[in-house]
């Protein structure tokens, strides 16, 4: 498919491979269980040069936007919380996605490597974390009010801006309620319901700006359906920690090396791919 214009996105044909279907597949699936699928899928084209490094925080809004959505619908209906709560953490983070698209979609390539190399190390900082059981159970609360109401939205606006760089919504949102006194359980709603409303709203600066891949998107999103149902409604659980340190590992990793790339000056050459081909 050709592309008019100074946008960056690939030409080449957008039916995307048996590969991407299956990254699109497998990353849902785990996020669907709470694994997150943004840090995985980046060490995957990292992995694969599949994805020119500048255009992975697109593609990565745009691709994982439908199952998210998907998630939530299937998740947030089935658990109360306060709706005052819920709706202003939503919006604040609707509103810092919107914002933090806006200033993704003007770096270059070197900004956005970098970029990237931090949040994955505060991905994977999150996850040992979780791990080591070191967030509190939380209380009972299903809402918030007063100064703790007022942190939540800072926090949660902050935390919309940094999914656009590919920072995932859910572990430190999940921190944060528990933080603040609510029940783990009614972050879910909170967390689900703001990733799916941010992540479409950040993609359209994605898609005006050019930023992303569209074959590599769409990969994402016509594997990651089937994913979020497999898990949603057949596998449902999982013991998941011996992938947790595996996904651990494999984000820092490709964080060092992001970060060794936009020192090298050959970054450049890495995020290159084959425009007629693709991956696999």
């Amino acid at each position: 498919m050709s592309v008019t214009g100074p946008s960056p996105t690939i030409e080449r044909t957008t039916r995307p491979s048996a590969l991407l279907l299956a990254l699109g597949f497998v990353t849902n699936f785990f996020d669907t269980l709470g694994i997150g699928s943004f840090a995985p899928t980046t060490a995957a084209f990292k992995a694969r040069k599949s994805v020119p490094d500048e255009l992975i925080p697109g593609t990565l809004n745009v691709g994982h936007s439908l199952p998210t959505v998907l998630e939530a619908a299937i998740f947030v209906t089935a658990i109360k919380v306060e709706p005052t709560t819920l709706g202003l953490l939503v919006a604040a983070a609707v509103v810092g996605g919107w914002i933090g698209a806006g200033i993704v979609t003007g770096w270059d390539r070197r900004k956005i490597q970098r970029g990237m190399a931090l949040a994955l190390l505060v991905t994977a900082g999150f996850i040992v974390l979780r791990m080591v059981r070191f967030f509190p159970r939380g209380g009972d609360s299903l809402g918030l009010e007063g100064a703790p109401l007022a942190v939540a939205v800072i926090g949660n606006f902050v935390f919309g801006a940094l999914v656009t760089l590919g920072i995932g919504l859910y572990a430190p949102c999940m921190a944060m309620v528990s933080l603040l006194g609510m029940n783990p359980t009614a972050a879910f709603p909170i967390m689900m319901g703001s990733a799916a409303c941010v992540m479409p709203m950040a993609s359209v600066r994605f898609l005006r700006a050019g930023k992303f891949d569209r074959r590599a998107a769409l990969g994402l999103t016509i594997g990651g359906v089937p994913g979020v149902l497999l898990a949603a409604f057949v596998v449902k659980s999982l013991p998941l920690e011996a992938v947790r340190v595996l996904v651990v590992v494999v984000i820092t990793y490709t964080a060092v090396r992001l970060w060794l790339d936009s020192r090298s000056g050959g970054a450049a050459a890495v995020g290159q791919v084959d425009r007629t081909n693709g991956p696999g």
